[in-house]
């Protein structure tokens, strides 16, 4: 009586493949078609935990956590210089969504620097910005912009103490003028001041006083 032989039933090898190539937990560097790299932890084949990515087409580096896919958590992110290709950072603090959101710092190209709180990518809460010309803002912010209460400290040490709007002054307000030793306290509207009162204030130290003091009424 003839034996028959059944033929063994065979996996297709791309099953095979497949589970190989399945990411989760960490992993050696891996390559995407356009060149970007990842070295760090995966979940279900996305980064999720620590690590690092490359962009090629910028050089741009992001080194922190990840969540399915996003930075999120505490990172990060570095670009070459263009010049000495040095890695410059550009941003240190929290992310979530792929954006900066919470607590950070910011460097950016002309040599200023903003220290606060962060929300979709935008300064919004409180911040502090350190402006090229030496100005520093210290307040409240919203989408990007100085909104709400804020003090304005320009290079001369005059300041401006009050409400905010749109990245202006606006509302009530008092204006230091230490270098001539006045004091104008009044209502800003989009920069400009409406109406208000103008004294005197430490007129014996200031450095420039007007010729003639502000009589009083």
């Amino acid at each position: 009586m003839p034996i028959v032989k059944h033929p063994r039933a065979t996996e297709p090898l791309w099953h095979e493949w497949d589970r190989k190539a399945q990411k989760c937990g960490l992993r050696h560097t891996a390559y995407a078609v356009n060149g970007d790299q990842y070295t760090g932890e995966w979940l279900d084949n996305l980064k999720h935990g620590k690590g690092t990515q490359v962009w090629k087409c910028t050089g741009a580096i992001y080194s922190g956590d990840w969540k399915f896919g996003k930075r999120d958590g505490y990172g990060s992110y570095s670009i070459p210089d263009p010049v000495t290709k040095e890695y410059k950072k550009v941003y240190t603090g929290w992310w979530k969504n792929d954006k900066k959101c919470g607590y950070g710092v910011t460097f950016y190209p002309d040599g200023e620097r903003y220290e606060g709180e962060w929300s979709s990518g935008l300064r919004s809460g409180w911040g502090r910005m350190y402006y090229q010309d030496g100005s520093i803002y210290e307040g409240q912010w919203l989408e990007d912009r100085p909104s709400g209460q804020g003090m304005l400290r320009l290079p001369n040490e005059n300041r401006y103490e009050g409400g905010w709007k749109d990245g202006k002054k606006h509302g009530p307000g008092k204006f230091f003028y230490l270098d001539k030793g006045q004091l104008f306290e009044g209502i800003w509207a989009a920069d400009i001041p409406k109406c208000g009162i103008l004294i005197d204030f430490g007129r014996d130290e200031a450095p420039a006083p007007t010729q003639y003091p502000i009589p009083k009424v």
